[in-house]
């Protein structure tokens, strides 16, 4: 099925270009979230990119007992929703729980499926229930040839919309190494692909137990995803990353994402499968 009859309010789904999933780690508050999504639809207006907003409105995965967790499910997921509503966008968010999944339903149009998560057969059950696409992340453990029987877990409910993310394989202790080998293999299984170019430069398991991350490699991941014919692009994004209360260390600086999706158009231009 096309991703506009999918998602309806998902536009330029005609131009030939990647689409894009954006937006802070997560949800800090409303008028950074609107700011956010305000900037990157502007720029893909422009640049005839389909933009889904993206904001966690909940961290569960952390690894400190204090890290920063969210503002509070119903305010996050609140403004999520207002967000899509004021830009006229799809937005998306992640899901930890079979509960989670109805609860978001009612206010994004996309659920992610977070990668160490991946294999949890009854999460993924709850979230296709939901009719909602389901982003399954592929998890740092995980080949891509058997994430086919975590996309079969959400079609046998009988939602077929489902989406597969790559974001990088576990190298060591403490670094991810992407394969860009995966994409096309994922692609076979007749779904869209998305390449995590934030995710994929994290650098887990510091000894300060804050996740580190290579922001300066962001550019490099995302031209070789775009090069070898990946369908969307995830990118977190925020105005100044070293105050972001979370993921920090691998989002992007807003003010660098105009000039790095202008050439990344021209690479899928030059590309285009």
């Amino acid at each position: 099925m096309e991703l506009q009859q999918i998602l309806p309010h998902l536009k330029h789904t005609d131009s030939g270009n990647f689409f894009l999933i954006a937006g802070p780690c997560a949800i800090e508050g409303e008028q950074m979230a609107f700011d956010i999504a305000g900037q990157v639809r502007e720029i893909c207006e422009r640049l005839s990119i389909p933009y889904i907003f993206k904001g966690s409105y909940r961290k569960a995965n952390r690894s400190k007992r204090d890290s920063f967790t969210g503002i509070g499910d119903e305010r996050a997921l609140g403004i999520l929703k207002s967000v899509g509503d004021t830009f006229d966008l799809p937005v998306t968010t992640d899901i930890h729980t079979d509960p989670e999944a109805a609860m978001a339903a009612a206010y994004v149009d996309v659920l992610q499926i977070p990668a160490f998560l991946c294999r949890q057969s009854s999460l993924l059950a709850a979230a296709a229930q939901t009719g909602k696409v389901v982003n399954i992340k592929k998890g740092q453990f995980v080949s891509p040839e058997a994430m086919r029987f975590a996309r079969e877990k959400v079609m046998e409910e009988g939602n077929p919309n489902v989406w597969l993310t790559e974001r990088g394989v576990m190298f060591g202790y403490q670094d991810l190494i992407v394969d860009f080998r995966g994409i096309p293999a994922m692609q076979a299984f007749g779904g869209p692909v998305v390449l995590d170019c934030t995710h994929s430069l994290q650098q887990p398991n510091q000894s300060s137990g804050v996740t580190g991350g290579k922001p300066a490699l962001i550019e490099t991941i995302a031209r070789a995803g775009v090069a070898v014919g990946v369908n969307g692009l995830f990118i977190e994004t925020h105005p100044d990353p070293a105050t972001a209360k979370s993921d920090g260390a691998n989002m992007l600086p807003l003010d660098r994402l105009e000039g790095l999706l202008e050439r990344l158009v021209r690479i899928r231009q030059a590309v285009r499968f």
